[in-house]
């Protein structure tokens, strides 16, 4: 029973800001890479929302996003009621919107055990997932420490952030609870190979737990103009001049990362290594390791919003990357690329190449095509 009871305090914040430069010319400013489909006809925003929906209902989501994205959020998760989907007026990185969201928790209820989760991260193993999540959940709930529930690392990442862990604190339904040491910044791939063979590194997923009163008397302490953004933002939920306020604290607030602002600097941290899949789908050579090929190595994606049918053809053709839209595609006699098709661009490029799409973006913003970004 008090279990039960405990779980009504639970809610989750997904993260929804938006970004993705490397997925052009399917990410876009107008509809950045949470709002678009990699594994399924669901976009990963919506694979996220199904992803907790064993955890809490959806009167107990919260959805922090860009005020450009709220209409889209509403249309694709229309059971989370409109109060619960926070409209960020502008851009200022993850302490912002971690602390802001914990104050929206908070105000729903003081006794608020928040799980954070962000909405462009495809996770696979669901159950596996919520049950990490339940024990984290758990142990922030006595409201001492903040849980990080990062990933174990599968090969020398180096364009990630690390988690250095301690000695096991206990182990709760076979999970193990460690101490959380420190936080390491993207290493090199010699530093990132050295990580991997002590066991003693996880890398950072931003996956936080807490108590929604200890992140705010933590903001407080540990970075106090942020945390002075948030109080005023908590003050004002609920009354007429919310929307005015939080105009106002997001014009004023500094940018900072969660992990700079607090985790760095705090002493109440615990890390539990995620054991299932995970992966930030950060461009489109990782889009073609996670996803279902076939014999030949080919990936096809339907863009989920397009008619339904499959509009590819190949010949002589072998791991190649296909994201089509309405247009009929043909390959024939190529291999290892990525093609990726919509209304208004052709993206074609080597896969080992796909992290240099970012600089064709940064082309189409010097040469001020907005309409193309």
């Amino acid at each position: 029973m008090a279990a039960a009871k405990k779980m009504n305090n639970l809610y989750v914040v997904v993260l929804c800001g938006g970004g993705g430069t490397r997925l052009w010319p399917r990410s876009r400013t107008k509809n950045p890479k949470q709002f678009i489909n990699i594994t399924s006809r669901k976009t990963l925003y919506e694979e996220a929302i199904d992803s907790i929906g064993d955890l809490v209902p959806p009167e107990r989501i919260l959805v922090i996003t860009n005020h450009k994205y709220v209409k889209e959020i509403k249309k694709l998760s229309p059971k989370i009621p409109g109060v619960n989907i926070i409209s960020e007026p502008e851009k200022k990185n993850t302490a912002l919107a971690m602390g802001v969201a914990s104050a929206y928790a908070y105000y729903l209820n003081p006794e608020a055990v928040v799980i954070n989760r962000a909405a462009d991260h495809l996770i696979k193993d669901g159950k596996l997932l919520n049950k990490t999540f339940r024990v984290a959940a758990q142990v922030a709930d006595r409201g001492d420490e903040i849980v990080t529930v990062g990933i174990k690392p599968t090969f020398a990442h180096t364009g990630l952030g690390y988690i250095h862990i301690g000695k096991k604190i206990e182990e709760i339904k076979e999970i193990k609870v460690y101490q959380g040491l420190g936080f390491k910044e993207k290493p090199n791939k010699k530093t990132a190979e050295k990580f991997l063979k002590t066991g003693e590194y996880l890398w950072n997923a931003n996956l936080y737990t807490w108590k929604a009163s200890l992140i705010l008397d933590l903001f407080r302490k540990l970075t106090p103009d942020l945390g002075g953004n948030i109080d005023n933002v908590l003050s004002a939920i609920g009354t007429n001049k919310e929307q005015q306020v939080l105009k106002r604290e997001y014009s004023r607030a500094r940018e900072d990362q969660i992990d700079t602002a607090i985790s760095e600097k705090t002493d109440k941290l615990l890390a539990i290594k995620g054991e299932f899949d995970w992966c930030d789908v950060g461009d489109w050579k990782v889009v073609y390791q996670v996803g279902d090929k076939g014999k030949l190595g080919n990936m096809v994606i339907q863009s989920h919003d397009s008619k339904p049918g499959r509009n590819v053809l190949f010949y002589n053709s072998k791991n190649n990357l296909v994201n089509y839209n309405e247009n009929l595609i043909a390959l024939v006699g190529v291999k290892d690329l990525v093609v990726v098709d919509t209304d208004d661009a052709l993206l074609i490029c080597h896969r080992n190449q796909a992290q240099d799409v970012k600089k064709i973006v940064q082309k189409l913003k010097a040469s001020k095509k907005k309409r193309y970004l």
